[in-house]
C-alpha cells in the first residue's frame, strides 16, 4: 500500500457519521488519506467493480446487515484491508471477519494507530509491538502501573472512562498482555515507568 496517498472508502448510511469519520480521516496524523464517501450497499458494489481502495472501513450494520464473506468473494480483491466502524454493541465474533477496528468514541490517535497497525501489520510481526502504541497509549500504560483506577486515568487525561477503556482493550490486543503484572513487565522493560515509581504497587 502506498502511504503517501491511502484510499479509505467509508461504507456507512447516516450522513452525520459518513461525513464525520471522513473529515476525521483527513486530519490523522502522517496519513494522507483520501477518503471516498459509500451511502448504500449497491453503491459499495459498483465502487468495488472499478476502483480497489487500500482500507474500506463498514458499519457492520450498514444496509442492515454487512455480510463482509459475501463482499470478499464478490470482489476478490486481496490487498484490500476490511476495518469495522463499531457505533453500536457488535459481536465480537463478527469483528473477528475484519482486519480491524475502531469506534465511533475513539479519539484522533486510536483511529489513527489502529490505521498504521493495519498497514503495517505484515512488515511489524517480529517488532515488540512498542511502536504500535500510540502516545496516548503509552501514557494510559503508565498510569495503569501505577495503580490508577480507569476514572483516575481519565479525569487526568481529560478523556471519557469509556475512551480509557477503548484504549486498554487496544492495548491488551497489540501487545497481547491480559493483566497489570504483565503491563508493568512491559513497562518497565520498555523503559516507560521506572522502577522507583511504580516499587509501591510491587
Amino acid at each position: 500500500m502506498n502511504n503517501n496517498s491511502l484510499k479509505i472508502a467509508v461504507a456507512e448510511t447516516s450522513v452525520i457519521i459518513r461525513s464525520g469519520l471522513a473529515a476525521v480521516l483527513k486530519r490523522l496524523p502522517n496519513l494522507n488519506v483520501q477518503p471516498v464517501e459509500i451511502a448504500t450497499p449497491e453503491s459499495l458494489t459498483h465502487y468495488l467493480q472499478l476502483h480497489t481502495p487500500d482500507i474500506v472501513i463498514a458499519n457492520p450494520t450498514f444496509g442492515g446487515w454487512f455480510d463482509l464473506r459475501s463482499v470478499k468473494t464478490a470482489h476478490n480483491k486481496p490487498h484490500i484491508r476490511y476495518m469495522a466502524l463499531v457505533s453500536t454493541v457488535i459481536d465480537p465474533n463478527v469483528l473477528k471477519t475484519y482486519d480491524g477496528h475502531f469506534s465511533i468514541c475513539d479519539d484522533t490517535d486510536t483511529i489513527a494507530a489502529q490505521i498504521s497497525h493495519l498497514l503495517h501489520t505484515d512488515e511489524e510481526e517480529e517488532d515488540n509491538g512498542q511502536d504500535l502504541l500510540s502516545q496516548r497509549e503509552k501514557e494510559i500504560i503508565t498510569c495503569v502501573v501505577k495503580g490508577m483506577t480507569n476514572k483516575a486515568i481519565a479525569d487526568k487525561l481529560y478523556l471519557s472512562v469509556h475512551t480509557i477503556i477503548t484504549h486498554r482493550r487496544n492495548i491488551a490486543r497489540k501487545l497481547q498482555i491480559h493483566s497489570p503484572a504483565g503491563l508493568t513487565i512491559y513497562a518497565i522493560v520498555n523503559k516507560l515507568v521506572a522502577l522507583e515509581d511504580i516499587k509501591e504497587q510491587l
